[in-house]
């Protein structure tokens, strides 16, 4: 996606990845103030959030690729059941510890810290919205796509997953379809 908005952009950050890759906490504390119009308007927020198995299948299949073979992180030779289970864990193994989408959009309040929340399926919206905000087209390229592998729960694992992490299929949920 930051391909396709950067040429308008007035600002791109692309490195370090903790900088690219900013919660919506650590964004209220350190880039917000920076963004603060003179009469203390703050830009407006958007994010985008997978289904939670659908996001997890794209971890697990990003963390198969040959480059991390033999690396902590590697999933390669883990299934995908295993993969999630792990996951579920309060401290999982480094190949299942990605984080929570969740916590990266929530704010001190426990509330979204967007303005605006779609969910990853809506690719109408999102780029409609975009183009509407811009008053330009936006049409993102696919890049960074994962390698295709199966990547099937079964039903007591994905009840584990919903039980476990409850909170991901909530904040999918609050986003726009």
């Amino acid at each position: 996606m930051a391909g396709a908005l950067a040429p308008g952009a007035s600002m791109v950050l692309r490195d370090p990845p903790g900088l690219k890759h900013m919660s919506c906490r650590r964004y209220n504390r350190f880039l917000r103030p920076l963004l603060l119009q003179p009469d203390g308007q703050a830009p407006e927020l958007m994010a985008v959030v997978r289904q939670p198995v659908d996001w997890l299948a794209s971890w697990y299949r990003y963390r198969s690729r040959d480059a991390l073979v033999g690396h902590p992180n590697s999933t390669r030779g883990i299934s995908f059941n295993d993969f999630v289970m792990e996951y579920c864990k309060d401290q999982p193994a480094p190949f299942a510890a990605v984080g929570s989408q969740a916590k990266f959009l929530r704010v001190d309040n426990d509330k979204v810290g967007v303005d605006y929340l779609f969910r990853y399926e809506s690719w109408d919206k999102i780029t409609n919205f975009l183009a509407q905000r811009l008053n330009r087209p936006v049409a993102p390229k696919q890049i960074n796509v994962s390698p295709v592998m199966p990547t099937t729960l079964s039903p007591s694992v994905a009840a584990q997953l919903h039980d476990k992490r409850a909170a991901e299929f909530a904040i999918w949920q609050t986003g726009q379809a």
